[in-house]
């Protein structure tokens, strides 16, 4: 299926979801992370924060068990640049102000710039995701930029409410492949990377 096509139908699918139903799985998505995904004191873990309105994957479920299990993880978060179609990196703390920017993502205002260098693990926003390990997000690819700033050796892990799509007939040449994708009953790992 082409991006665009599975992009309308993803959003359509996710707008009619229920918030109970998006949290519910919201909440399986985060048990299945800690249960798969051993973390380890000094580790940098990127996590986009949700637009909650688009019953994106409440994300905060996983930093609050992050800063109550694991304190000695770094929690970092994107801020938009939509001028530069980038986004930079920083340290959620919990002193972070955050405002909403026009997209309705919340971004923290006082937060310590993170290289992408740094990070070891990011958790990936996405629409859909087939059985190689592409994504499909909103399309402006701004996860795929800063992928490509990254080690080669981040782990980049989708969060999806939905399982796989067979195949998605048009990745990106620049499109990063996803290493392990989290749902609300299984993990899918790909086996290429």
């Amino acid at each position: 299926m082409q991006k665009e096509t599975l992009r309308k139908q993803m959003l359509k699918l996710r707008r009619a979801l229920p918030p109970e139903e998006v949290q519910r799985r919201s909440q399986r998505i985060a048990d299945m992370f800690f249960e798969q995904f051993p973390l380890q004191a000094g580790q940098t873990v990127h996590v986009f924060l949700p637009i909650l309105k688009n019953n994106e994957v409440n994300t905060w479920l996983i930093i609050q068990r992050l800063r109550q299990q694991h304190p000695a993880v770094r929690v970092v978060v994107p801020i938009t640049d939509v001028l530069q179609n980038t986004l930079t990196h920083h340290h959620l703390t919990h002193e972070a102000v955050l405002i909403e920017n026009a997209w309705g993502i919340p971004e923290p205002q006082n937060a310590q710039h993170v290289q992408a260098q740094e990070v070891d693990m990011v958790l990936l926003p996405l629409l859909a995701f087939d059985k190689s390990g592409h994504r499909v997000g909103y399309g402006k690819g701004f996860y795929d930029r800063f992928l490509a700033d990254c080690r080669p050796d981040v782990l980049k892990i989708g969060l999806s409410l939905e399982p796989p799509v067979e195949q998605i007939a048009d990745p990106n040449p620049f499109d990063v492949q996803l290493n392990a994708v989290v749902m609300p009953d299984q993990v899918w790992r790909n086996s290429a990377t």
